[in-house]
């Protein structure tokens, strides 16, 4: 697998990211309410420009199999959209996905990175607890719009900034 780091409206990741809405959907719409409530929308809209860094994992033949960004979130460094294509789920795209996003906040000179799942996306969850994720209080802004969140912070250890070669 390799990384890549990508514009926000690279096609791969808005094909990945669309594939993520379409199962959101399917897992949460209900007869009620088949769509996100006004709220949830907000609070899960993020304008392109906040994002710090998109990344994609790619497979062997360089096919895009996961996505996952970075944003600034009130002072706090906050992953979102993270998905691994069904197709290659089981592959650890997932796992090499989340440790680059915490080296990249890392390098940054983040401290923590946090994140907000939903309460039926239990192997989000498993993925999360085995990386080293604790769970935390719902914040802002998913506290009030979207209850059922379940939301998880990880300590990162400080890394130096990459050295540029030759001005050492």
């Amino acid at each position: 697998m390799t990384l890549e780091i990508v514009d926000y409206e690279d096609p791969r990741a808005v094909r990945l990211r669309g594939l993520l809405t379409n199962e959101l959907l399917a897992r949460y719409a209900t007869e009620k309410e088949p769509q996100l409530s006004e709220a949830a929308r907000e609070a899960l809209s993020v304008p392109p420009q906040d994002f710090i860094a998109n990344v994609l994992v790619l497979n062997a033949v360089g096919e895009p199999i996961a996505h996952g960004a970075l944003r600034q979130l009130n002072g706090q460094w906050e992953v979102k959209r993270v998905i691994t294509d069904p197709a290659a789920r089981g592959t650890g795209a997932a796992t090499v996905l989340m440790a680059e996003l915490e080296r990249i906040a890392a390098r940054a000179g983040a401290r923590r990175v946090i994140l907000q799942t939903g309460g039926k996306q239990a192997e989000a969850e498993a993925l999360y607890r085995k990386l080293g994720y604790q769970r935390i209080p719902t914040y802002p802004p998913y506290e009030h719009a979207i209850p059922t969140s379940i939301c998880f912070a990880k300590h990162l250890e400080p890394m130096p900034p990459p050295s540029i070669v030759g001005l050492e």
